[in-house]
């Protein structure tokens, strides 16, 4: 018996709720064996972080190697890239082993709205990653810096959807997370059919949502690496990071924004 493998590359959390270890947590829930390669550490709780330590560029890229070239992968997710090194890193390691499975979360704004990446690295994402990768993931703050314009109603998303993907010439599922309406609608526009998929769901008002973006794309990133159509797996990790939120909802953990429930398939 073989697994379905999800290689994971992305910073860090110590508090357990974002990063690699929501990652791996997704991951696993949704029948997928998880390798990892960390880009940064960083010293955080539910409170917020403390501390970051960027991971030098070579050890990134060993860790990369090592994991291709012995257990290898079905799928790929990429998460928070620190520097312009990495980010060249990364593109130079797609290039060498051809995986076609590639979810990016081009993670680009902190909650608080602070810009995570200087503008020289996120030209480096949109010129180096976007043509190599399958898919892209981002928020509503993410879309405004790849648009360079405001988007300021759910009504535009279809629209902004697929302005994306034309213009970057990649799928694109844009979250509706940071809206306000009683029912979000994330819109998939698939670059490969030109079609699209309206993935709606009921707000759910919870303090538990640390870690939601790189929860759904790295269970993405497992459904396609199971074999499932993009279409079918953007449903199914909606599904998935849906019932997450809504399980995390009756859990206290810490003292700020605590994680979703990654397991809620399996235990209460």
């Amino acid at each position: 018996m073989k697994y379905n493998r999800v290689l994971t590359i992305a910073g860090s959390d110590s508090g357990g709720g974002a990063g690699i270890q929501a990652d791996i947590k997704s991951i696993s829930a949704c029948a997928c064996y998880a390798s990892s390669a960390i880009t940064v550490i960083t010293a955080q709780n539910t409170m917020g972080v403390r501390d970051i330590y960027p991971i030098s560029g070579n050890i990134l890229k060993s860790q990369i190697e090592a994991v291709l070239d012995d257990i290898g992968t079905d799928a790929i997710k990429i998460g928070m890239l620190h520097s312009t090194e990495m980010i060249q890193i990364v593109a130079y390691c797609l290039d060498k082993y051809q995986i076609k499975n590639v979810v990016l979360d081009p993670v680009m704004v902190a909650t608080s709205g602070d810009k995570l990446l200087i503008d020289k690295a996120i030209n480096e994402l949109k010129n180096y990653l976007f043509p190599r990768v399958r898919l892209i993931t981002p928020n509503l703050p993410e879309a405004e810096i790849l648009l360079g314009r405001k988007i300021n109603t759910q009504s535009e998303f279809r629209v902004v959807a697929k302005e994306l993907a034309e213009k970057y010439k990649v799928s694109v599922l844009l979250k509706a997370g940071h809206l306000n309406d009683d029912y979000l609608v994330d819109v998939l526009y698939n670059f490969e059919n030109k079609q699209y998929d309206d993935l709606a769901s009921k707000r759910i008002v919870s303090n538990n949502t640390h870690g939601t973006g790189c929860s759904l794309s790295s269970a993405l990133a497992a459904f396609l690496a199971r074999g499932y159509s993009l279409s079918e797996s953007a449903k199914m990790a909606k599904e998935y990071i849906s019932e997450a939120i809504k399980a995390g909802t009756e859990y206290e953990i810490g003292n700020g924004h605590g994680p979703v429930h990654h397991f809620h398939k399996f235990w209460k």
